[in-house]
């Protein structure tokens, strides 16, 4: 699947035209929790992981939110839950939906090229004139037609607290330091207190320490981000 996406990519500009709606610029991007984010930009809504209350999603409150698109790492209920209303996209393949081209190809989301939780997906698309990178499906490295389909991006969606389907600390901060995204924003990790009962997830420490020359800021439930970025990398922490 990644081969025959990495040639869709290089082989015409058109693959990622979009109409004009989709170009407007900027977006606000509202955080739910764990892996869960609102983005709205470009006259279009796409929700990223909605999940069920459970494991290291304990206690939250479900983003049943309604959406142009759903955007789901996996179909495993912690970051892919049948809860929102939308177009659900959770396999890999090419999707035009709502006027925005969206790229979704299989990496493995354990350590074990996934043999224990199988495949995630990753997704690349334009939104609000920003490049979207979301890697929330994956714990492994980055293979190099990863680097190539995804580019620099703008923003890029990323998990760092660790666990058995989760990027730590130090992946997370290797991936960063590949792909030199304009802004980060982290996502699946604990953000204040223990870790809920089942999950194996901790805080933003190490991740943040793996970077120590790159700015972080801890900002509220919700983001705003208006192109062009500053173009050094910067982290923002969201609740």
């Amino acid at each position: 699947m990644r081969s025959s996406l990495l040639c869709g990519l290089l082989g015409g500009a058109v693959v990622l035209t979009l109409p004009a709606a989709a170009l407007a610029e900027g977006v606000s991007i509202t955080s739910y929790g764990h892996s869960a984010l609102l983005i709205k930009g470009g006259g279009r809504t796409v929700l990223v992981n909605p999940f069920k209350a459970v494991a290291c999603a304990a206690g939250l409150k479900e983003p049943r939110v309604a959406a142009d698109v759903v955007l789901t790492s996996s179909r495993l209920l912690d970051e892919g839950a049948p809860i929102a209303k939308g177009t659900y996209l959770s396999s890999p393949g090419g999707f035009d939906v709502a006027g925005i081209r969206f790229e979704g190809f299989a990496a493995p989301h354990d350590r074990l090229g996934g043999r224990r939780f199988g495949n995630g997906v990753i997704w690349r698309w334009n939104q609000g004139g920003l490049q979207f990178a979301h890697l929330g499906g994956t714990a492994a490295p980055l293979a190099p037609e990863d680097k190539v389909l995804l580019g620099r991006p703008d923003v890029l969606i990323l998990g760092i607290g660790g666990g058995a389907k989760v990027y730590d600390g130090n992946e997370a901060a290797a991936v960063v330091k590949e792909l030199n995204p304009k802004v980060v924003i982290p996502v699946q990790y604990v953000r204040s207190g223990d870790s809920p009962a089942d999950c194996d997830q901790g805080g933003p420490q190490a991740f943040l320490k793996s970077l120590p020359g790159v700015p972080s800021n801890k900002v509220g439930p919700v983001l705003t981000l208006t192109p062009p970025l500053a173009e050094a990398t910067r982290i923002e922490l969201m609740p």
